[in-house]
């Protein structure tokens, strides 16, 4: 254990995997164990919304290699690489048709070398001699990290941008928009006074409880914060039409749902 003047965590990287919750990044802390264990309590959790997301509800005394996230697996430990990856690479062939004469964390799960011994090809005179902090850490947002990547992208010979495009439109902001969206009709409403959460809305359309007022717990910024976005990266690299229609259904599917800024309140017989 020691320090870096970086604005990174040094560690192995299982251990990185590991740590990682199910959205897209993570934070960093360390604790004493007994500190943990017995100056913790949820009493201390901020109530709003989010408040249990980094709180150490869980303790992992052993990382097993085995159930990690699989990217963690194919992280390069050679110390050096073979004649013949470098002649596959001036035939384009596909890289799992090479990986396995790479020495990857993967060829070494269930033995001690899964956690030890692993090396590297480019030597470095000091581990700190790095940017002191991630340009995508100091974008503050998602768009601006967008465009920052996409910028590179163009520069980068090897890279097509067109593709990476693709590929944040529809692995990223489609989904979210499509999740958000769905998280909205399926929402349940908090009170604003005791911050007790109801599935459906009560008929008195106050909290029975204390009889505070109710707020939601998804918004409608929350849904449409990409579509900008999404629809700038088609019209800027030529994406199919497809994706564009896509996106404007889900446009007049937020519009049919808001009379303004507030939910829009449909009654059975608008459908007679």
């Amino acid at each position: 254990m020691g320090f870096t003047r970086l604005s990174v965590c040094y560690a192995h990287p299982v251990w990185h995997s590991a740590k990682r919750r199910d959205c897209d990044g993570d934070e960093d802390a360390l604790m004493l164990a007994l500190d943990t264990l017995l100056n913790f309590s949820r009493e201390y959790l901020p109530a709003q919304i989010g408040g249990i997301m980094d709180a150490p509800l869980l303790l992992i005394p052993v990382v097993k290699t085995e159930e990690v996230q699989r990217q963690a697996h194919a992280v390069d430990v050679a110390c050096a690489y073979p004649v013949e990856f470098y002649e596959k690479t001036w035939e384009n062939v596909e890289a799992r048709h090479v990986n396995r004469l790479i020495d990857l964390i993967e060829y070494r799960l269930g033995t001690e070398a899964q956690f030890e011994g692993f090396s590297y090809t480019t030597p470095v005179s000091n581990i700190n001699a790095g940017n002191h902090e991630s340009s995508y850490k100091r974008f503050k947002t998602m768009i601006e990290k967008l465009k920052s990547q996409l910028d590179l992208a163009e520069k980068i010979e090897a890279v097509d941008a067109k593709e990476v495009a693709l590929k944040v439109l529809t692995t990223h902001f489609i989904r979210d928009i499509a999740g958000n969206l769905r998280a909205f009709s399926t929402q349940s409403f908090r009170c604003k006074s005791c911050n007790r959460r109801f599935r459906r809305l009560p008929l008195r359309g106050k909290c029975p409880g204390c009889g505070g007022a109710l707020t939601l717990t998804v918004y409608r910024g929350g849904i449409e914060k990409y579509i900008d976005a999404a629809e700038h990266l088609i019209e800027k690299y030529g994406l199919p039409q497809y994706y564009a229609e896509r996106i404007l259904l889900v446009r007049e599917e937020i519009n049919s749902l808001f009379e303004g800024n507030k939910p829009k309140q449909i009654s059975l017989v608008d459908f007679v």
